[in-house]
């Protein structure tokens, strides 16, 4: 009875670390540093309403990549997107403008859709190597002719490790 008892304790020990391994393998292949989504109020993107995101980078020998994330609905009436992107280190601010291309030329947006909402993932920055550990923010205000520009949904950012 006691070797029953044993037998069973240790089946569960094993089931228990082999459950807790697998766990840590998917945690531990997650390489995001920030992963961001802000909501648009209305679906209503004014200039003044810029996103900002605040991240760490703990080990700047290794390149990243920052994405710049975009939902709209299929009201929004045009093929591009511009967005101005200010790169803050805590000491200076740079800017950069991106234009985006958000549909072919026959209208189908080039998103991955979920009903009325169209979803990307945009390259800001690829390869790029941090100069230094520490904080860092990116704030994303938008750069189109329209004030408020309609039908944005959420923004966002993301930045992982280069694989």
């Amino acid at each position: 009875m006691a070797q029953k008892i044993n037998l069973l304790l240790n089946k569960r020990q094993v089931f228990l670390l082999g459950f807790l391994l697998i766990t840590s393998l998917f945690v531990g292949c997650t390489s995001s540093i920030i992963d961001s989504n802000v909501e648009i109020a209305d679906r209503r993107w004014t200039y003044r309403n810029h996103i900002s995101t605040p991240f760490e980078i703990k080990d700047n020998t290794k390149a990243y990549n920052i994405y710049f994330k975009l939902r709209h609905t299929a009201d929004y009436k045009y093929a591009n997107i511009f967005i101005l992107a200010h790169f803050k280190d805590g000491k200076k601010m740079e800017t950069k403008r991106y234009q985006y291309k958000l549909a072919k030329n026959d209208g189908e947006w080039l998103g991955s859709g979920s009903g009325n909402l169209f979803s990307y993932t945009l390259p800001l920055l690829t390869n790029h190597r941090f100069p230094h550990n520490g904080k860092f923010e990116i704030e994303i205000e938008q750069n189109m002719r329209d004030n408020p520009l309609l039908e944005v949904s959420d923004v966002g950012i993301l930045v992982n490790a280069a694989e």
